[in-house]
């Protein structure tokens, strides 16, 4: 047993209280934490009560970052177990992390490829395929990744994407046009037929505009 000799709120926003055992600084929890658990001076703490302090402490720290990442915009599992690897934590509390966020509704990876596709089709269109390939990269599943991805229309797509490119392109030399847009449109993963489509219905657009 320790015994509890100095309780320390920290002023800034942090907001932790630093405890000492025995006399000695001995580790800092979240100032909720800290209540919750009810510590006080004069308290003795086992090792096992000191040890599952620590893991909630741990485990409300990570929980902390997690929700910071994901005010950005939703995060796959797997983006979500990377960030957190890079911050330190290690697997128990990622994992524990993890779980009570899908309990809770805030990490859903179908969810996520919805996002993703709506806002690639919004602001930066490309094909069923490289769109498909992004989600497996962000760790989701084969299965939801392709769900999600065989609802992109690659037609609509590649004019969308074209339409925002055509102004940065000479209109006075088909060939050119045709060459640089479709270099264009190929790295955002559309096939040759829907390339040449789009290509020829934007030249008729704009250069009628010339």
């Amino acid at each position: 047993m320790a015994l509890i000799t100095r309780l320390v709120a920290t002023g800034d926003r942090s907001k932790k209280v630093k405890v000492y055992l025995d006399g000695k600084y001995a580790f800092s929890l979240e100032a909720d934490l800290a209540l919750e658990a009810g510590l006080r001076t004069s308290q003795e703490l086992s090792q096992s009560k000191i040890d599952r302090l620590d893991h909630a402490n741990h485990l409300k720290k990570a929980l902390a970052a997690a929700g910071c990442l994901l005010s950005f915009r939703p995060r796959s599992e797997h983006e979500l177990r990377q960030k957190l690897t890079q911050r330190g934590f290690d697997a128990v509390i990622i994992s524990e992390s993890i779980e009570y966020l899908k309990e809770h509704k805030q990490v859903d990876d179908a969810a996520f490829a919805r996002y993703w596709a709506e806002n690639r089709t919004a602001f930066n269109p490309r094909s069923q395929r490289l769109l498909q390939l992004e989600l497996r990269q962000k760790g989701v599943t084969a299965d939801v990744a392709e769900e999600t991805s065989s609802e992109i229309d690659d037609e609509a797509g590649a004019y969308a994407a074209g339409a925002k490119r055509v102004s940065r392109l000479e209109m006075s030399d088909y060939e050119d046009f045709r060459h640089r847009l479709g270099e264009y449109l190929r790295r955002r993963g559309f096939g040759y037929d829907v390339i040449n489509r789009s290509v020829k219905r934007l030249w008729d657009e704009h250069a009628h505009k010339e």
